[in-house]
């Protein structure tokens, strides 16, 4: 946790101890048992919590102020707006403007280079759409639901476990409760989204939580399915659904992926489209919303061997660790080492921590600060049954605390093999053994020209069932076939085998290769929770009053506009200079901005800091006779002067991470002016 919110927390318990003596004398008063305090100590307490209070307010209205001015500045500037604005908006929909389409470009392109491209990676596009059956398999449609709660009175929904989570927020910024009480309800906040529908309504009975506004009672909780559905065609028998998570498309085209990268293992295959879940109440702009964009890995790993042939590069990186038995009252992080962790099974494998500390380098180039992510593990309770090891990467927020941005799971190899039951298809790979070993085979081959008349049209049913028999099963069926029958269920039908309708086949085979069904280690990235989190990172201000100025440090490799262009004075000669570098920059695939305004240098600097432009350069008169620019270097405003034909290459090797800021002020100098 950053300075910021750590001097939050001390404020908190500053105002609990002075709550905790005010009541502590003002029991005693009332006690006839005991002597009566001394008045002077009772009004210095009552003071102290007076004061305390007053400090803490003054911070969380500081911090909400801060928030609000973010959100303002993301609709003043165009970054994100409620969709359809001019209508009212609806809840949970947004659309981009130039610069937050350009920002999320650029962090897509960033996030290829860091993962798909590094990691050799199979990306694919694939349908939005989706059928009724290939969700039902997953077990989407039985089991994608959040809890909901109702008004009883207005209607109104409510999740259920975010409303448990602001309460118990409220209830602790107020300072009325014991450092003990803290800690219980701490630990209820954080179990709140993994309890069941009668847990979390006895934990809403519990604190007297109502409706929020009109303060009504509310329903017992209940499930509530997070999908659209939609039918498919206009007949209206064949039902879907808008995809709620881009990865089962990844899993039912498993063996196409696998074909195409040569039949080998491990391998990834990723995905950025559109998700759609249909929130219970979404009312935290870009962080719940009921469509967004996900940006999918799926990779694909031996279930025997998840060690990472790149282990090595980030088993000494540090990160901020939640785990699960850490996670009762204050939840304290350890800091720890990837290789650490593995080590002592804080993280269950070598894949799903390289992921984790892969994910930390990434949110960090993007501007997160590092002392705001932590990796939560998943409560046992938490996790899918079929799950193996969950952590989620979370960034502490103004206004919304710690926030979801990405999960990390190992599914095991879950969704291979229900769709594999579902669809009879074999999702398996192959690997090579040390040594040859020899099996013995027993099958059960059917005679089809008896059993064809035998069955009719059900012999393929038949055929079907008995080449699927395992090894137990065909040795039970040549018993029963001993005496003269078998009875078996096929396709919802029993039929009764006779010995001429089956041959039961025993022999040796050479075996070279084992099949398996890979287990997937997924990290999922949420892409608009990110951009909020960067925004929300980048935002600070110089100054006060009339000389407060907004600027985002977005870091230039995913900033939208790379560098504005600027002529000191307003005249033909340096407009041409300017518009011959725009060309260059554009040339060279970057994004700029030329501000043909009138308006002084000082306030076009101020203008482009705002949006997060990192690099500003300034034609002057000099540029016409030594044909050089200036470029000025947002987060430290230092400015080097360089030729005019350097520029591109400048601005281009800074915005790859190829140079720093720094590196060119040794090369050419600080200019000043």
């Amino acid at each position: 946790m950053d300075e910021e919110n750590k001097i939050i927390e001390k404020a908190v318990g500053e105002l609990q101890e002075c709550s905790a003596t005010s009541k502590k004398l003002a029991i005693q008063k009332k006690d006839k048992t005991q002597p009566d305090p001394d008045p002077k100590e009772m009004k210095a307490a009552q003071a102290a919590e007076k004061k305390a209070k007053k400090k803490l307010e003054k911070l969380l209205k500081k911090q909400e102020a801060d928030r609000k001015e973010l959100d303002d500045l993301m609709k003043r500037r165009f970054f994100v707006v409620p969709s359809f604005e001019i209508y009212g908006g609806v809840a949970g929909f947004f659309d981009f403007g130039p610069p937050g389409s350009a920002l999320k470009d650029q962090f897509l392109e960033f996030w290829k280079r860091h993962f798909v491209i590094y990691e050799d990676m199979l990306e694919i596009t694939s349908a939005c759409v989706t059928p009724h059956k290939v969700l039902e398999t997953s077990g989407h449609v039985a089991k994608f639901a959040d809890y909901m709660v109702k008004d009883v009175k207005e209607g109104n929904c409510f999740r259920a476990d975010k409303l448990l989570e602001q309460h118990i927020d409220k209830l602790i910024e107020s300072g009325k409760v014991s450092k003990e009480e803290q800690e219980r309800l701490l630990t209820i906040a954080q179990n709140a989204d993994a309890y069941s529908a009668k847990e979390l309504g006895d934990k809403l009975k519990e604190l007297g939580i109502k409706a929020p506004i009109t303060g009504n009672a509310l329903t017992d909780p209940f499930p509530f399915n997070l999908m659209f559905q939609t039918q498919i065609g206009p007949s209206g028998h064949s039902p879907g659904f808008l995809r709620p998570e881009t990865a089962q498309s990844i899993f039912v085209n498993f063996k196409r992926l696998l074909d195409y990268n040569r039949e080998r293992m491990p391998f990834a295959a990723a995905q950025i489209g559109l998700a759609f879940r249909n929130e219970i109440a979404p009312r935290a702009g870009l962080l719940r919303v009921r469509e967004f964009l996900q940006a999918e890995i799926e990779h694909f790993v031996d279930p025997k061997d998840k060690d990472h042939v790149r282990f090595s590069e980030i088993k000494d990186n540090k990160a901020f660790l939640l785990p699960r038995e850490k996670q009762v009252g204050k939840a304290e992080c350890i800091h720890m080492s990837f290789g650490e962790a593995v080590e002592k099974k804080i993280i269950d494998n070598q894949t799903l921590a390289y992921f984790l500390a892969r994910s930390q380098l990434f949110l960090e180039a993007c501007g997160v600060n590092p002392l705001k992510l932590r990796f939560r593990q998943h409560l046992s309770n938490e996790m899918a049954h079929y799950a193996a090891d969950c952590w989620d990467a979370e960034i502490f927020l103004r206004g919304y605390k710690w926030v979801e941005v990405a999960g990390h799971a190992d599914r095991s190899a879950y969704d291979l093999k229900v769709h594999a039951k579902a669809t009879k298809n074999t999702l398996e790979a192959q690997k090579a053994l040390e040594k040859p070993i020899i099996e013995k085979i027993v099958e059960a081959a059917p005679v089809m020209k008896v059993m064809g008349k035998a069955f009719k049209r059900d012999a393929k049913v038949v055929k079907e069932h008995l080449s699927g028999l395992e090894k137990d099963d065909v040795l039970k069926l040549e018993e029963s076939l001993k005496s003269g029958e078998a009875k078996i269920v096929a396709g919802g039908k029993e039929f009764t085998l006779l010995p001429e309708h089956v041959q039961i086949k025993k022999y040796d085979k050479k075996i070279s290769t084992e099949s398996f069904i890979p287990n997937v280690i997924e990290p999922s990235f949420g892409v608009g929770r990110i951009i909020y989190s960067i925004l929300d990172n980048a935002f600070t201000y110089v100054g006060e009053g009339k000389d407060r100025r907004t600027i985002l440090k977005l870091p230039a490799v995913i900033a939208p506009i790379k560098a504005g262009i600027f002529c000191v004075v307003s005249s033909d000669e340096l407009q041409a200079i300017a518009e011959s570098i725009r060309k260059g920059l554009v040339e060279e695939g970057l994004m700029c901005q030329f501000d043909r305004s009138t308006t002084t240098i000082g306030r076009k600097y101020a203008k482009s800091d705002e949006i997060g432009i990192p690099y500003g350069i300034s034609i002057d008169n000099d540029s016409k006779s030594d044909n050089k620019v200036t470029i000025r270097d947002r987060d430290s405003w230092k400015q080097i002067r360089v030729p005019i034909e350097d520029v591109p290459d400048i601005i281009r090797n800074l915005c790859r991470l190829k140079i720093s800021f720094a590196k060119c002020l040794e090369k050419y100098g600080e200019f000043k002016q």
